[in-house]
């Protein structure tokens, strides 16, 4: 009996699945649609490069408001909401609630100082994020980001790291002190500890991106979903490097 529902209960969820999938990957659906990874790029790009300006357009902000916040002084535009009308967010929530069509997957740091929606300038619903500290790649992440691909429809997946990273730091002093780092966060210095290894003599930059590349080439290799999809061009993962003061992405472009 147990296994009659667990089967039935597996034929249930695929079939859900390959339902969302279908709706997400179906040209005949022009509101759903798929985003090339040299789409999502470019995307990404403009987002970022809004970002640095001091221009972001807060995707799925009111024109009028916007208007408004400009022709205001400063201390008059921090006592209105930089959202949405409420007209709008309520449309937006009632267009999210029934499904979700990102057009790249984040896998970040979990670092305070680098939230990718207000890095890239995106909104809700642009971005699928998954994000821990070091940006390292553990079965729950890669499970998300595989949801990402296979359901959700993305078709570029970034590995973003940044300046001044803690958990890369922490690695880099913990490996040559040949020390072991407090509680769980030792997982996260075990998980960079390759990476350590075979640049023993990179600094702090060096280092992160070294990782970034790390956790890109392991994307690019993950069987069995991503690594066909990468190979036949469908999906593209990259590494990004994010740098705190200046605010911008540098894209580790490679494969």
């Amino acid at each position: 009996m147990k296994n009659v529902r667990f089967v039935s209960s597996f034929v249930v969820f695929s079939l859900l699945v390959g339902s969302q999938f279908g709706r997400a990957a179906d040209p005949a659906h022009p509101d759903q649609p798929i985003v090339s990874p040299a789409e999502a790029i470019s995307r990404l790009k403009e987002g970022n490069g809004r970002f640095t300006a001091g221009n972001p357009r807060h995707p799925h902000e009111s024109v009028d408001e916007r208007n408004y916040i400009a022709a205001n002084s400063y201390e008059n535009a921090g006592t209105i909401s930089l959202g949405m009308t409420s007209e709008q967010a309520a449309k937006r929530r009632a267009q999210l609630a029934n499904s979700q069509h990102p057009f790249a997957i984040i896998l970040s740091c979990s670092d305070s100082r680098v939230p990718p929606e207000i890095v890239f300038d995106e909104g809700l619903g642009d971005l699928f994020i998954v994000r821990v500290a070091g940006n390292v790649l553990n079965d729950e992440g890669l499970g998300s980001i595989e949801y990402g691909v296979e359901v959700l429809g993305a078709r570029l997946i970034v590995v973003l790291g940044h300046s001044s990273c803690g958990a890369v730091d922490a690695a880099m002093k913990t490996v040559a002190a040949k020390g072991k780092a407090p509680g769980h966060i030792q997982s996260l210095v075990t998980a960079i500890k390759p990476v350590v290894d075979s640049t023993p003599k990179a600094d702090l930059e060096t280092m992160t991106k070294a990782n970034a590349k790390h956790v890109v080439d392991a994307l690019r290799s993950s069987a069995p979903i991503l690594k066909a999809r990468v190979d036949s061009g469908e999906v593209k993962v990259i590494g990004g490097y994010y740098t705190l003061d200046t605010g911008a992405v540098t894209f580790l472009e490679g494969k």
